[in-house]
């Protein structure tokens, strides 16, 4: 049997960060492993590349404290590493009745949540910052941005893998079971030859399948609010005539499940629109294109500009949200070290939907401390 002393199920950017953190306190024998041929194949490679604010989340919850905080480290460790990124602000508007409420609201939970130099914008003032955007209000968030999550996620890889971490593509986590120094968890590798690893500790990042590991622990994953339910958004892609018509990221009032279809910008300079918001069964990552018209008709109450012909099937991702369909109530991260349970040193990390991109780093150091 393998040993190690920390265990990192998962490699998309919540797994890589939380194995650069803890590689730097000196712990020997980090092992990331990770079902697929790569890191961040899931969710973190699908997905707008935005670095939020911090003002779409309830005051005092995981989702804001780390969106904040995990900013302010995102932005220093991509500029520290040369990663290109872009502090390009987003505007949040709205037209109707409901969606100016929504705005006001989202000011004041920004502002309650710490968020920077939050504005609230007249038709005018949206106009002069973005002539070609008609909106009745907006909210200007200058801290807003877009990064290249590759890079990103690739930077994290390769400083964990210089002091020493192993990360093993290709392996895919059957049962994990209590031993009386840790976990025993029971791997299949590419070959579907099983493994064996023995870990002290045994930090459960695995996104769409965080809820399935939990349940190998015995933990009841429906009684305890453990559940996922998958949540898919997919993205179409703008004609490339309209690049360089925005500067800012374009958003409507969010809805209760997402943040609405909105424009995506690429550092590239190019245009998407995305995602839409629809629970799921089973993890097919296809457009379906006759979406098409539902982003356009959306979009267009932001984007007069915009003609069906702009837009185009691009890509898709799937959210692990522990937030159930029909329901509107807020679902927040949740990250626990398990101790209570009787499972010390296993740490949860299940649901880290968005900000969780943005909230990485701060989720690393987050997960240090309940480690100790």
């Amino acid at each position: 049997m393998e040993q190690c002393d920390v265990l990192i199920i998962g490699a998309g950017a919540i797994g890589l960060a939380v194995a650069e953190r803890l590689s730097r306190d000196g712990r020997s024998e980090i092992v990331v492993v990770e079902r697929h041929e790569g890191f961040g194949r899931e969710t973190s490679s699908r997905n707008s590349e935005v670095i939020h604010a911090g003002f779409y989340y309830l005051t005092g919850s995981l989702k804001a404290r780390l969106c904040v905080e995990g900013r302010h480290l995102l932005y220093e460790f991509l500029e520290r590493n040369e990663i290109p990124h872009q502090r390009c602000g987003k505007i949040v508007v709205g037209n109707s009745r409901a969606e100016i409420d929504k705005i006001d609201s989202l000011f004041r939970l920004g502002t309650a949540n710490g968020v920077e130099e939050l504005s609230l914008l007249t038709p005018e003032a949206v106009r002069r910052l973005e002539p070609e955007v008609v909106a009745a209000v907006g909210m200007l968030s200058p801290a807003t941005g877009i990064f290249d999550s590759h890079r990103f996620m690739a930077c994290l890889e390769r400083q964990s893998l210089d002091r020493g971490v192993l990360l093993a593509y290709h392996c895919e986590v059957r049962g994990i079971a209590r031993t009386s120094r840790g976990y025993q968890v029971d791997i299949a590798d590419a070959d579907g030859q099983p493994l064996q690893m023995a870990a002290e500790v045994v930090v459960n990042a695995a996104g769409l399948g965080s809820d399935a590991i939990a349940g190998m622990t015995g933990i009841d994953v429906l009684a305890e609010g453990y559940r996922l339910y998958p949540c898919k958004g997919e993205y179409f892609g703008v004609h490339p005539r309209h690049r360089g018509r925005l500067s800012r990221l374009i958003y409507p009032a969010p809805t209760a499940i997402s943040l609405g279809i909105h424009t995506v910008l690429s550092l590239d300079g190019s245009m998407r629109l995305g995602p839409n918001a629809f629970y799921v069964d089973e993890m097919n990552y296809a457009v379906d294109d006759s979406h098409r018209d539902e982003f356009f008709e959306e979009a267009r109450t932001y984007l007069p500009f915009l003609t069906r012909d702009d837009l185009a099937a691009d890509t898709a991702g799937i959210r692990p949200k522990r937030q159930p369909q029909g329901s509107s109530a807020f679902a927040d991260f949740l990250i626990r070290e398990e101790s209570s349970r009787g499972l010390p040193g296993f740490v949860n990390l299940v649901g880290l939907e968005s900000p969780g991109l943005t909230s990485s780093l701060a989720v690393a150091e987050y997960v240090r401390g309940l480690l100790g």
